[in-house]
């Protein structure tokens, strides 16, 4: 069997306390910057996915996503 390694986000010192929640949504961001700059095809934007996809809970992203689509999300894209 292949053995399988889990990795998350690296250390930002943007982020130094514990809680991670808007390590989390900057990484979002981040990611939905890098596909509107350089498409849906790139791999170089895949790295922003991992990173948020290991820090947020996976509602918040549901609800993003939903906002994204309703053109009401809070955030900076």
């Amino acid at each position: 069997m292949a053995e399988i390694e889990l990795k998350t986000a690296p250390g930002d010192y943007r982020f130094p306390t514990t809680n991670q929640s808007r390590h989390c949504f900057t990484r979002y961001v981040e990611f939905h910057r890098c596909v509107a700059a350089k498409g849906d095809d790139t791999s170089e934007c895949e790295k922003f996915a991992k990173f948020y996809r290991s820090l947020c809970p996976g509602e918040w992203v549901d609800k993003w996503n939903e906002q994204r689509e309703n053109g009401v999300f809070p955030g900076p894209l």
